[in-house]
């Protein structure tokens, strides 16, 4: 009979033991738990969200939208003579292909279209729209083979027409959602730069000005509130995107070794920008002859996969 209520008393000091330890387990389980979903709420609470995105801003988001190859300039139809120098065989895989690249960064793009877009980006911020004519005027006149010429004038008028179709609506939702920055921070600057949209885009039908492509982006870019020096390295990489899209489709690399190529000359671009972004006009220069020559001899050719 002792050895019964012995046995009773233990089973009940235990289980009293059990529940209080349960117990107090709980109550920290659920001031761990309570904790955590403070800091969750204060992660996901909109005024985060809001500054989040006013650090990031419209600009960058516009920027990945023009320089991605779904955007309708056209640039996928050119290789800028990459196909002569293919069937020609005198360019054959990647070490060659991303020397040539990097001669027309350094030798074309960069010291012509380069300085042409920085001193465009100064003649919207003054609203001098007889500068931004001459400008277009002078690297239009570089341009010295015809279908390069021709493809560049092309593409520039695309983006123009493609952003004036939907710019507008933009802004109009943009003030509707009470926002305090606008895409340049500034609404003065943004209804100058749209004035200036508007006539450059009147110049060109006019026949003052072309709409070739570096004025065009420069124009589009800063109606955006995109700055000159991120505008020019969008510029470069999508001029050597496209080189390498032409490179994939001709054979001549796989995504690979195109995707490394690129990786490889981000200093070459970031360096070329450096160089020629704050130039004045008067400096503008190209010199690759041999390049000249190959893209005359591509226009010749009676069939051909790409326009340039």
């Amino acid at each position: 009979m002792v050895k019964d209520v012995s046995y009773k008393l233990y089973i009940s000091q235990t289980t009293s033991a059990s529940l209080t330890h349960h117990v107090l387990y709980s109550e920290r389980f659920l001031s761990i738990w309570k904790r955590r979903k403070r800091t969750r709420s204060n992660i996901y609470k909109t005024d985060a969200i809001t500054t989040t995105i006013e650090k990031v801003g419209i600009g960058e988001v516009s920027l990945l939208q023009l320089s991605d190859s779904f955007f309708p300039t056209g640039m996928y139809t050119m290789s800028n003579g990459l196909e002569t120098y293919f069937y020609s065989k005198k360019v054959k895989g990647t070490d060659q292909v991303r020397h040539l690249i990097k001669v027309y960064l350094t030798q074309q793009v960069g010291p012509a279209d380069c300085v042409a877009l920085g001193n465009s980006y100064q003649a919207i911020l003054s609203s001098d729209l007889q500068k931004l004519i001459e400008i277009d005027q002078t690297i239009f006149a570089m341009r010295l083979v015809q279908e390069v010429r021709n493809a560049s004038t092309r593409s520039g008028n695309q983006i123009l027409k493609c952003v004036s179709s939907f710019i507008t609506s933009t802004n109009n939702s943009d003030r509707n959602n009470n926002n305090k920055k606008n895409i340049n921070n500034d609404s003065s600057n943004n209804n100058s730069n749209k004035d200036i949209l508007n006539r450059y885009q009147e110049a060109i039908k006019e026949g003052r000005a072309s709409g070739i492509y570096p004025i065009a982006l420069a124009v589009v870019s800063s109606l955006f509130g995109i700055p000159k020096y991120k505008c020019a390295i969008m510029m470069l990489y999508s001029f050597t995107a496209s080189m390498i899209g032409a490179s994939l489709r001709l054979g001549m690399l796989d995504h690979v070794d195109g995707q490394r190529v690129i990786h490889e000359l981000k200093p070459t671009i970031l360096k070329t920008v450096d160089t020629n972004i704050d130039r004045p006009l008067s400096s503008i220069w190209q010199f690759a002859p041999e390049i000249d020559i190959t893209q005359i001899r591509h226009e010749r050719t009676s069939s051909r996969m790409f326009i340039t």
